[in-house]
């Protein structure tokens, strides 16, 4: 067994930052290490900085303690992570922040950004040419002001070569739980999760919208209630004349409506739904194949592997293979 290298992360701080876009990373690996560290060394410290130091009030009111970035004069940083959040509607970067990560980034393993976290990576420098992600309501606005950066508005989060960058506020866990499996093995990122009582790991290239919240930004929530019944009903007959009746209109005036409104058939959202209840049934349980195309309303097994092979290029066996806690092993 390979010894545990201690990874210092430091974790960025600044006036009106998100609370959650720091204690939601720091959370995850204090769980990973209290977890996993046993009566070796920890695995990962963790340390919290701002500017001067002291108390730093977040967003939402909460004051943090922190140190100054002067304090980690001389120390060795393995990943650096950038919080989001400010006041207003436009992000400020502080310029000492700004330079302080423009001198030090050459010499960190890994720097990452969670939400907005991302306008202070570009504005010292770190993105230009770079596949990033951010919130999707803030992408139009870092485009605007860093045109050389390629913003993905969709994905939960992005690792482009060492640079990990993730969409909003919760998606810093989701990007911490990445960092922790590339450090130290699926095993010890998804047992992280379980403690964390996180209902998925979510892998980068999901999207960050579920399907019926991602229709219902689209369409202002006209289908919100019938989106909700899809998915309570899966594993029944969800023909267009089936959910035409449960919306209350004529089937064609309800075909033309929600394509009007989604962008897309009735039938690609059905599908697309349960496929997203079979990815969920895939990583969180072990039931067989068969069930889960029964459930989710496939019917046959044979079904279910061409949908993932059309959709995800991968068959349903080796998604689970990837994404679920019970073939994983530690590389601790």
């Amino acid at each position: 067994m390979t010894p545990i290298k201690t990874r210092r992360i430091v974790l960025l701080a600044f006036d009106h930052m998100n609370l959650i876009d720091l204690s939601g990373p720091l959370q995850a690996l204090a769980t990973a290490s209290r977890r996993f560290s046993g009566a070796g060394p920890m695995l990962y410290d963790t340390v919290v900085a701002s500017v001067a130091g002291g108390l730093i009030t977040t967003g939402c009111g909460l004051a943090v303690q922190t140190v100054p970035l002067a304090a980690l004069d001389g120390l060795a940083i393995d990943t650096l992570i950038a919080p989001g959040g400010c006041k207003g509607e436009q992000f400020y970067a502080p310029p000492q922040l700004v330079s302080w990560i423009a001198s030090r980034a050459p010499g960190v393993r890994r720097l990452c950004s969670v939400c907005t976290g991302a306008f202070l990576l570009a504005a010292a420098g770190q993105l230009d040419g770079r596949q990033v992600a951010t919130h999707w309501e803030w992408v139009g606005r870092l485009k605007q002001l860093h045109p050389a950066i390629r913003i993905d508005a969709n994905k939960i989060f992005i690792q482009d070569g060492s640079v990990w960058t993730s969409a909003g506020v919760t998606a810093g866990i989701d990007l911490t739980l990445a960092l922790i499996d590339a450090d130290f093995g699926h095993r010890v990122a998804i047992e992280t999760a379980r403690q964390l009582v996180m209902f998925i790991k979510r892998s980068g290239g999901q999207s960050q919208f579920s399907v019926p919240l991602a229709a219902q930004s689209i369409d202002g929530g006209t289908f919100a209630e019938l989106h909700a019944w899809i998915a309570a009903n899966l594993a029944g007959d969800l023909c267009v004349e089936r959910l035409a009746e449960q919306a209350g209109m004529a089937p064609r005036t309800f075909a033309r409506l929600y394509v009007s409104k989604i962008g897309r058939t009735p039938a690609k959202t059905v599908e697309a739904m349960r496929l997203e209840a079979a990815c969920r049934a895939l990583e969180d349980t072990g039931l067989p194949l068969k069930r889960i195309a029964v459930a989710v309303g496939y019917g046959e097994e044979q079904t279910l592997r061409r949908v993932f092979q059309r959709q995800l290029g991968v068959s349903p066996a080796h998604y689970r293979g990837r994404f679920s806690a019970q073939s994983a092993t530690p590389v601790l």
